[in-house]
This record gives C-alpha cells, structure tokens and sequence, in this order.
C-alpha cells in the first residue's frame, strides 16, 4: 500500500465531514440568514432618509429611531384604522346574514320549485359529522396558530433589531469592511453600496407610485359603486397589492369585496372583476414600465427576476429580486467593455426600425 494512500483516505473524509456540518448548519441557519437579508435591504432603504437627518449635526442612531418610529406609528395607525372598520362590517353582516340566507333560498324555490327552510338548513348544518370534525380539529389547531405567531413575531423584532443596528451603524460597517481590503476594493465596495441605496430607493419610488395609481383607480370604482369606506379601502388595496409579495393582490381584492357584500352581493362581484382586470393591466403594462424607468432594468428581466426570486426565497425573494438584480447589473456594468458598432449592425439597426415598403402582390421589387 503506498504511503501517501492512508492520509488521502484521512483527508477525503474530513472533507465529507466538514462539507457535511457546513450544510447542516447552512439549513439550520437559513431562517437567520434571510431576516437578515431583509433587514439589510430594509436598512439601505431608509439609508437616504436617516443621511439627510444625520448630515443636518443629529445623531445617527437618533435619526434611525426617528425613522422607525414614523415607519411604525404610520402602519400602527392604518391597522388599526382597518381593524375597527372590518370589525363593525364583520357585525353587520353576521346580523344581516339570515336576510340574505332567507332571499337565497327564497330564490331557490321559486326557481327550482322546491320546498327549501332555513331552519332545516342550519339544524342540518349543526349535525353534521364535517362541522363536528372542523370544530375538533380547530380545537387542536390552536397551538399551532399560537406557536406560528410568536414565530412571526419573534422574526419581525429581530428583522427590526438588524435593521436598525445596519442603518444606525452603516458608516462604521462599511469602514470595518473595507479596512480589510485593499485601496482598489475599497473603491469598488462603496460604489457598490451606494449604488444598492440607489437602486432600492428606487424600487421604493415605483412602488410609491404604483400604490398610488392604484389607489385613485379603485377609489374611483368604490366610490361609483358607493362601497362604505371608500377612501380607507383604496389606501389599503395600493398599498397592500404592492408592498406585501404574491398574496398582497388577493388580500388586498378580499377586503373591499367584504365590505361591498353588505350593501350588494352584485357589487361584491363588480369588485372583484375590476380588481381582477387592474391587476392584468398592472402586471402586464404598468409595473414593467416604471420599475424599468425607476430601476432603470429591462421589463422582461424585472418580471423574469420575480420570478425566479419567488422560486427561490419565496415571498422574500418576490420583494428584493427587483433592486438586487438592479444592483448587480449596474455594477457589472463597469466592467464590461463596449466597442462602436460596424457599419453593417448599424444599418441593421436603422432599418429594421424603418417601416417596411409594402409590395403588391404579383411584383417584385426591380433594379431603378
């Protein structure tokens, strides 16, 4: 057996070893390592707001603090502005639901001449072996719910503790980083940090502006339709469809056809086919055009990076795959290396944005 054989055997399995811990703690840690994604980016998006307070002689630290507390006092305010108004809507249509159950049914009979009674309905319904197994598998179901949202809670204060120590510490963070590269990295790592502050900010601007055309249109739909709380559900419809990722657009059409129920089940439906109609015209012509403009990316790499951050992190992934993909374009740009165009790719060019002479048929184009 040669000598070098028993220590290469050694070696292979202290990398299988070591391979094999790296990725178990890598599964284990993934929910750390994605919080703190998020509050990276949560960080560089308020990094514009806490510099301009911060260059004005107020502490860092106190700036962020005052940030947070305006970030968290305004969507405080809003939940608790919706809950107390979905609160008396759910009232009003658990009184009004017999009357609506009675108009239904009466329906029913008129129509398929039957001989249908609500309260043989609601003693059916009462017991039913499905109602029977829904309450007992509620019933066990309740420390799930509990432990899921002390779980949310928990991932929400320690995405608010990274971000806040990541924007209140950011001129210290980024001197640690850099004092342990060289000069010519240093460079590129600041450029690249302030193009990842440009680039988030300006996803948040298109989403801004996102929410708001969107707001104003379904404000204009509720009130035609004179849905109760009109203003209060079209803040929430631009707000929730564009800042909370992939279920945003089905929470944000549930509310206001909840609301719109009580007065009309019509409405509720007129509701919905609009939100269904908007959200094709903002998937397919809105968003792609001012996330380009504002993040200054192709509409068909905006929309394809969505999905394959969807694919990967999730709903994370669905709401930082915009700005890091803007990131890392812009700064792969420097590096790469353009030439003028030749006289062919130039001609193709213009030409192929050049109408074409239509021919009429039996010709063909000739010598002059």
């Amino acid at each position: 057996m040669p000598r070098w054989l028993p220590r290469a055997v050694i070696l292979v399995l202290a990398l299988i070893a070591c391979f094999q811990l790296g990725s178990w703690a890598f599964h284990q840690l993934t929910g750390l390592l994605i919080n703190v994604l998020i509050a990276f980016f949560l960080a560089l998006a308020v990094e514009p707001a806490v510099s301009r307070m911060a260059a004005r002689g107020m502490r860092r630290g106190l700036a962020t603090f005052l940030v947070f507390l305006g970030v968290f006092v305004a969507g405080a305010g809003f939940v608790v502005l919706l809950g107390s108004m979905l609160a008396g809507q759910i009232v009003d249509m658990v009184e009004g639901f017999p009357r609506y159950l009675d108009s239904v049914i009466a329906a029913i009979n008129s129509t398929f001449h039957t001989k249908l009674s609500r309260l043989e309905i609601q003693d059916s319904l009462l017991h039913s072996d499905w109602l029977q197994k829904y309450v007992q598998n509620s019933a066990t179901g309740v420390l799930d719910v509990s432990a899921t949202v002390l779980g949310g809670l928990f991932r929400l204060l320690t995405v608010g503790l990274f971000s806040f120590y990541f924007a209140a510490d950011g001129p210290r963070l980024r001197r640690a980083l850099c004092s342990v590269l060289p000069p010519a990295k240093q460079s590129e790592v600041l450029r690249a940090w302030e193009i990842a502050v440009a680039k988030t900010g300006g996803y948040l601007y298109s989403r801004g502006l996102m929410a708001l055309v969107s707001g104003l249109a379904h404000y204009v739909v509720f009130a035609v339709l004179d849905v109760p709380y009109a203003p209060a559900l079209a803040v929430w419809v631009g707000l929730v469809s564009q800042f909370i990722p992939t279920i945003g657009t089905y929470l944000a059409g549930a509310l206001p056809m909840l609301i719109a129920f009580p007065a009309s089940p019509w409405y509720a439906l007129y509701v919905l086919g609009f939100v269904v109609i908007y959200q094709q015209f903002e998937n397919y012509v809105l968003q792609p055009k001012l996330t380009s403009r504002t993040v200054d990316i192709h509409p068909a790499v905006a929309f394809g990076s969505v999905i394959a951050g969807t694919a990967l992190l999730g709903a994370v992934g669905a709401l930082i795959a915009i700005p890091a993909v803007a990131t890392l374009q812009a700064f792969l740009g420097a590096y790469v290396k353009r030439y003028e165009l030749t006289e062919r790719a130039a001609g193709e060019e213009a030409t192929s944005s050049r109408p074409r002479p239509r021919l009429r048929r039996g010709t063909l184009p000739g010598p002059r």
